[in-house]
C-alpha cells in the first residue's frame, strides 16, 4: 500500500533540512502541517522553506492563505487527504512534515465536525475580549459549557476564545461535539519523530530567534503590526514583537519572550507527541549523518 511518511518533531529540532533530504531520497513531494506557514508574509517568523529550498522539492500549504483568510484544522484534514490521495497514484511515498499536533492528529486520525466560525461572530466576541477581558470570555464560557471549561487551558486566550466561539455558532457545548474519532485512510501512516537532548534543543531553539532577527523579522513583524488582531498572527514572534512595539517592553526583551516561549511551544509539542505510541523517535543528539538512510528501514518495518 501506498504511504504516508510523517516526519515530526518539536520547533528547531531541524525538521526541515531533514524531510528535504528523506523527499529527495524517496522522490516524494512535501506536504507541510504547520498551521502557520501556510500563510503568506510570516516566512521568517514562521521559519518557512526558503525559495531554495522550495525549488528542491515540490511543497504544498505554504504560504497559499493571506492572514486574514479563516482556516482550520478540519479543513486541512479534508484539503490535505484529498491531496495525499491524489498525489499517492502518482508517488509510492508522499511526506508530511511539521509540527503543529492538530494538524498532524487531523490527517493521522480524523478530527471532530467542527462549525465554521462566521466572520461576523468571530468579530463580535473579540470584541468583548478586548473591552471587557478574558475573564469575561471565562464567564460565558463556564455557562455554555462547563465540562469544556474545566478542560481548557483558562490563561490561554485563543483556546478559550475559540471554544466560546464554537459554543455560539453551534448552538451547543463545543464538548458535545468532541467524540475523538479515528478515522480510516485509504493509505498507510508511518511517523517518525526526531527529538534532541532538551540542553541542545533549547540552544538551538535561542540560535534560532537570533538568527530570525538577524534576517529581519522584526521588520517582517512591523509591516504585520496593523493586523495584529488576526488570529493567524497570535503566535510566537509577533506577539511578543507587537507589545514592543506598543512600547511595553524593550526589544531585548521581547526578543528574549520569544526564546522563552518558542521553548515553551517545544515542551508542549513534546508532551503532545509522547503520547502517541505510532511514533518511531530518532534523537538526533545521538548523530544525523545515517537518519536518511535509517528511514526506508522504518517504512518496510512497517509494511
Amino acid at each position: 500500500m501506498n504511504t504516508l511518511l510523517v516526519l515530526l518533531g518539536p520547533t528547531g529540532v531541524g525538521k526541515t533540512e531533514l524531510s528535504l533530504q528523506v523527499a529527495e531520497r524517496l522522490k516524494s513531494p512535501i506536504v507541510s502541517s504547520d498551521s502557520r506557514q501556510i500563510y503568506k508574509h510570516m516566512t521568517i517568523g514562521t521559519a518557512a522553506p526558503t525559495d531554495e529550498q522550495l525549488q528542491r522539492v515540490p511543497h504544498y500549504f505554504v504560504e497559499m492563505l493571506e492572514p486574514e483568510d479563516y482556516y482550520s484544522a478540519s479543513q486541512f484534514e479534508d484539503d490535505a487527504v484529498s491531496l495525499i490521495e491524489k498525489l499517492l497514484k502518482t508517488h509510492p511515498f508522499v511526506v508530511m512534515s511539521g509540527g503543529s499536533m492538530m494538524y498532524i492528529d487531523a490527517v493521522c486520525k480524523g478530527i471532530d465536525e467542527i462549525p465554521t466560525i462566521d466572520e461576523k461572530l468571530r468579530k463580535e466576541v473579540y470584541e468583548l475580549y478586548e473591552k471587557e477581558g478574558l475573564d469575561s470570555i471565562r464567564a460565558r464560557l463556564k455557562i455554555l459549557d462547563p465540562v469544556f471549561y474545566n478542560q481548557v487551558d483558562l490563561k490561554n486566550p485563543k483556546r478559550v476564545i475559540h471554544a466560546l466561539e464554537i459554543c455560539l455558532m453551534a448552538g451547543k457545548p463545543y464538548s458535545s461535539l468532541r467524540t475523538n474519532p479515528n478515522k480510516k485512510r485509504s493509505f498507510r501512516i508511518v511517523k517518525v519523530g526526531f527529538t534532541r537532548n532538551r540542553e541542545e534543543l533549547y540552544d538551538r531553539i535561542n540560535r534560532r530567534v537570533d538568527k530570525m532577527i538577524e534576517d529581519g523579522l522584526v521588520e517582517e513583524a512591523r509591516k504585520l503590526y496593523p493586523k495584529r488582531h488576526l488570529n493567524s498572527l497570535n503566535t510566537v514572534g509577533y506577539k511578543e514583537l507587537f507589545e514592543y512595539f506598543d512600547g511595553n517592553c524593550s526589544l531585548d526583551f521581547a526578543i528574549e519572550k520569544i526564546k522563552q516561549h518558542s521553548r515553551n511551544y517545544a515542551r508542549k509539542q513534546l508532551t503532545w507527541f509522547n503520547k502517541d505510541k505510532e511514533i518511531n523517535w530518532i534523537n538526533l543528539s545521538e548523530g544525523e549523518t545515517d537518519v536518511v538512510e535509517k528511514i526506508p528501514g522504518l517504512i518496510k518495518i512497517h509494511s
